[in-house]
């Protein structure tokens, strides 16, 4: 899948983030990324915030092995999840391939 990758035990994901959402959840396949939306505002980092919070709560892992890699100002994300402990339940069709 060219959304995630697995590099030594991190979960990589390619995400399009839809900030200022009515509700957080998945909402499945944007191009080569998986969407997702969150209520945050994408205003003074809070969106990135969230997103961290968000999906270190779906992985079940801290908030600090959740670590923003590219797309600081932007809608398309890289986000790396060191070691996740449980995966969320994502749109039909989609599914996480273990390492």
């Amino acid at each position: 899948m060219s959304w995630y990758l697995w590099d030594e035990g991190a979960l990589i994901l390619n995400l399009h983030l839809q900030a200022k959402a009515s509700k957080d959840e998945w909402a499945g396949l944007h191009g080569d990324r998986l969407k997702l939306r969150i209520t945050a505002p994408p205003v003074d980092g809070k969106a990135n915030q969230h997103l961290l919070s968000f999906l270190a709560s779906e992985f079940g892992v801290s908030k600090a092995a959740c670590q923003l890699i590219s797309g600081e100002s932007g809608r398309q994300k890289r986000i790396a999840i060191k070691m996740p402990q449980c995966f969320p339940k994502l749109p039909e069709g989609l599914e996480f391939k273990k390492e």
